[in-house]
């Protein structure tokens, strides 16, 4: 048994980096117990890889905007393998980078399973290898892991850990179950890389609990690069024949060489078999930690921040934000208020966005149906267009824009926008919108011309209903 902690962190991602970090760096006695690589999801098989991926496979666009252009090439040729072991390396520089930063903030970092034990008076015991401590506080920020349904076959799917960790061959043929960000993002990614790609979804369109607009815009923008997708389809059974891997249930054969499964992730099994059930620690369904506004589970001491906890009753809505930047402003705002003296709240009411999908969308704050919904009188601003840099030939990627707006209060609702570079625009929209921006505040800014970016400034004529 060591010295007495003041916090130990379960989970070496995004969340439980930066908790642990800027609470060392208030001078506060910190362990983090990580039993994979340090960067959690988002550095080791998420955002990262991801979008390193989609940046690869936007290279054959950038090639037919090219030609249209007046440039020509000759045979052009792709290494998948090489691009996938490269891509690994800049994993394993930012995983490395990871323990340089939690060395040099003073944690103690041990390479093991944790769980807790139990307690010694008021502090908490947990055991991490081979080691025993005590502390304080104990934060869990272990994440999420793939879901897979349980269904005939299901041993011959991946999930996107295999996609973004994994060096294998190409596949020539496609299947993705699933139409939330992965599975758009990643079947875009396939197609880009030139795979036959299949997207598979329950309902009619992709990305469900976004704006309508958005959806239908980038369904259709995604359907017309080639990508098949089946609405309202249900695979109950995958088999593995001669030709591939057959799914059926659906209302025609699919085979594919390689089935991925995007059907959102889930915080068990990693909240489970560490000691929380014997704690008491209420947890939902699938789960996740029930936490209240300080982080904090109905245990005193025991937190939860990022994907493996929810914040149910109290308002936040958390489910909708399990993305890494949530996670570490949550890790981030428990080392202020316990190791700080400081209450520094998660603004979740303009959270911004991204899908990286061909083309990429992004959104921020209310869609129009939640505005209506919560009785806001809403007037609506569109705009469609072709981007500039495509006008020239018929590889074009065309960009829509929606503001919803108060219509007396003049407060910018919600911003959703699909197009080339609409993530790099909803960044600044949402620091806009986070200072309470006015659709007045909007038209009073002069624009850049040319950008995309501008018809957010010049759009003036709401649409009527």
């Amino acid at each position: 048994m060591i010295d007495r902690l003041d916090l130990f962190v379960i989970g070496g991602g995004s969340g439980g980096v930066a908790c642990a970090r800027r609470a060392a760096s208030y001078g506060a006695k910190v362990a983090l117990a990580e039993d994979s690589r340090l960067g959690g999801t988002c550095v080791i098989r998420g955002c990262v890889p991801k979008k390193l991926m989609h940046y690869g496979a936007g290279v054959p666009h950038e090639l037919d905007v090219a030609r249209d252009m007046g440039w020509s090439f000759g045979e052009v040729r792709h290494d998948f393998r090489f691009f996938l072991e490269a891509r690994n390396r800049e994993i394993a520089r930012l995983e490395d980078i990871y323990q340089g930063l939690l060395d040099r903030s003073g944690v103690r970092v041990v390479k093991a399973r944790a769980r807790v034990a139990g307690r010694d008076g008021e502090d908490f015991v947990v055991e991490a290898g081979q080691e025993r401590f005590r502390t304080r506080r104990v934060m869990i920020a272990t994440g999420g892991t793939p879901y897979v349904p349980d269904l005939p076959g299901i041993e011959h799917v991946v999930t996107s850990d295999h996609v973004l960790e994994d060096v294998y061959d190409r596949p020539g043929r496609v299947a993705v179950i699933g139409a939330g960000y992965i599975g758009v993002e990643l079947g875009c990614v396939f197609h880009g890389f030139g795979a036959k790609t299949t997207l598979i979804l329950r309902g009619d369109a992709p990305l469900r609990g976004f704006d309508e607009d958005l959806r239908h815009q980038l369904n259709q923008q995604i359907a017309e690069s080639g990508v098949e997708i089946m609405p309202r389809s249900v695979v109950t059974s995958i088999e593995r024949t001669a030709d591939g891997l057959v799914l059926h249930g659906l209302e025609r054969s699919v085979t594919a060489d390689l089935v991925l499964y995007a059907t959102g992730r889930r915080p068990q099994p990693r909240t489970s078999g560490i000691g929380l059930e014997a704690l008491g620690i209420e947890m939902d369904y699938e789960g996740a930690i029930l936490v209240d506004e300080t982080y904090t589970s109905n245990v005193p001491g025991l937190l939860a921040v990022g994907d493996c906890s929810d914040h149910a009753g109290h308002g936040l809505d958390s489910g909708q934000h399990d993305l890494t930047p949530v996670a570490i402003a949550e890790g981030r705002a428990v080392a202020e208020r316990f190791f700080n003296n400081r209450i520094q709240r998660v603004r979740y009411d303009t959270i911004a966005t991204a899908i990286f999908s061909s083309p990429e969308a992004a959104a921020c704050g209310m869609t129009e149906v939640r505005a209506r919904a919560e009785g806001h009188d809403v007037l609506i601003f569109k705009a469609n267009f072709r981007p500039m840099r495509t006008t020239m030939g018929q590889h074009a990627h065309r960009t829509f824009m929606k503001l919803v707006v108060d219509k007396h209060t003049d407060k910018v609702l919600g911003c959703h926008l699909v197009g080339p570079d609409t993530p790099e625009i909803i960044q600044m929209v949402a620091a806009a919108m986070t200072a309470g921006a006015t659709k007045a505040d909007f038209d009073d800014t002069v624009a850049v011309h040319p950008t995309a970016a501008e018809e957010l400034v010049t759009m003036y004529q709401p649409v009527q209903d």
